[in-house]
């Protein structure tokens, strides 16, 4: 099943995990926004309907655990999925982790999962 054109976001300093991330997510059906940072994820979000935030714990200077706190606040509905190389992440209030390193499937099957649970 592809994910018929929705949106997801995909918020890493790094960028080639961002171009990891969207070369497969589009392979998949998904159109993808990036953010290198905090500032430009809520900007993508601002202007854009998106289905999943796939968002790394550390971004740059900023911390995606309290981004996440941010976006569980201001949208709860909204589907997130952690990326993460550490095993001590704490109690996230994610719907989904996604370990570094990751595979391509875990990748596009995590978040086809969260896509689906919004339908």
């Amino acid at each position: 099943m592809t994910a018929t054109q929705q949106t997801v976001l995909v918020v890493d300093d790094d960028a080639a995990i961002r171009m990891l991330c969207r070369l497969n997510l589009e392979l998949d059906g998904w159109r993808v926004l990036e953010g290198a940072s905090i500032p430009q994820a809520r900007e993508q979000l601002a202007d854009e309907s998106v289905a999943v935030v796939v968002l790394d714990v550390h971004v740059g200077l900023g911390s995606g655990i309290e981004f996440l706190e941010e976006l569980r606040r201001e949208r709860p509905h909204l589907k997130v999925a952690m990326l993460t190389g550490s095993d001590r992440i704490g109690d996230l209030e994610s719907d989904a982790v996604i370990p570094k390193p990751f595979t391509i499937e875990q990748l596009t099957s995590t978040v086809a999962g969260l896509a689906a649970q919004q339908a």
